[in-house]
């Protein structure tokens, strides 16, 4: 039985939004039969977020607030939440109420059934643009096609799960770059899903653009596929083999017309291998890149400071040490 429920919510310029946010969720998490803390982390917003979470929290003492130093993107903001929860079972969410508050009660009695992973399925959306969930469907076709392990499609960040595997992904799943949706769905343990339809987005518009999203894309594919690199020894190959019918070509063509005819044809094979090469060379560079970020082990987040968690740190951390990968305070 879950005896106390940690929501954790990435916040980001959501200053349109938070109060709705709060005056939706906080009747539902009172009328749970358990004990339970509101966990914002304010992802270095630049509006006026900071001001309105201090806000709920001097109101609220099961408010509880981290503010980064600057903005790290969504996938910290939820490391945080799980590193800052002292929760026995946790939902992370957004705060723009596109994920629905009503589920978190069928989610705690999924808890309490004994189900440690929950994932959250969105079946539908109807404000969100045509070519947003042609590429979301594409996506998950493609992740499933190179990757060894598979994924459920249209699972999003709004996900659960239980103490034991929270503290699973804290300790090792610390990748500078993240799919986090993904280390949940495929960390093991009694695993669920709950379809849910996503509402429209309360107020504001998302963070998350194509630039964005393409480079989000391209690190989930480089975490979870090598199949990538291997591009270089089937295109090898390909290659060998267009060569050899060129070199076969060539001959006949000196016996039969004394001088093989073949400029267009040579500056054409040209251009195409030069196209391969950079292309490969572009895939190893994206690894090179995420091996580098490994190898330099920077904090995956700051923080600047927290509100209505004095003397809370993450687990194994106490005040005054050095936390490797995601200080606590600075």
């Amino acid at each position: 039985m879950i005896q106390r429920l940690s929501l954790i919510v990435s916040v980001y310029n959501e200053e349109a939004v938070l109060d709705q946010f709060y005056a939706a969720a906080k009747p539902v998490l009172e009328s749970l039969p358990c004990d339970h803390e509101l966990l914002f982390v304010n992802d270095g917003s630049k509006d006026g977020s900071a001001g309105i979470l201090e806000r709920f929290a001097l109101q609220d003492p099961k408010v509880k607030v981290v503010n980064f130093a600057r903005n790290y993107g969504h996938e910290s903001a939820m490391i945080a939440g799980i590193d800052y929860s002292c929760g026995d079972g946790l939902i992370c969410m957004d705060a723009d109420l596109q994920h629905p508050v009503e589920c978190i009660p069928e989610i705690v009695q999924k808890f309490n059934e004994g189900y440690e992973v929950i994932t959250m399925i969105r079946t539908a959306n109807r404000k969100v643009p045509l070519w947003k969930k042609l590429s979301s469907g594409l996506f998950y076709k493609i992740l499933n096609g190179l990757s060894e392990v598979k994924f459920d499609d249209n699972a999003s960040d709004f996900f659960c799960m239980t103490r034991q595997p929270a503290n699973i992904l804290k300790k090792y799943f610390r990748e500078s770059k993240r799919f986090l949706r993904a280390f949940v769905q495929n960390i093991g343990f009694k695993k669920t899903s709950i379809e849910y339809e996503a509402h429209d987005r309360a107020a504001g518009v998302s963070k998350y653009n194509f630039k964005r999203l393409v480079k989000f894309s391209i690190s989930a594919l480089i975490s979870f596929s090598d199949v990538p690199l291997r591009i270089a020894t089937w295109c090898g190959g390909i290659a060998a083999f267009l060569c050899l019918l060129m070199i076969i070509y060539t001959v006949v063509s000196y016996f039969i017309t004394g001088t093989p005819d073949g400029y267009a044809t040579i500056i054409v094979i040209t251009c195409g291998l030069f196209m391969v090469v950079f292309f490969l060379l572009g895939i190893i560079g994206e690894y090179l890149a995420t091996i580098l970020a490994e190898v330099r082990r920077r904090p995956i987040y700051l923080v600047r400071d927290v509100i209505n968690m004095e003397n809370r740190f993450p687990d194994g951390v106490n005040e005054g040490e050095e936390f490797r990968n995601g200080a606590p305070l600075i």
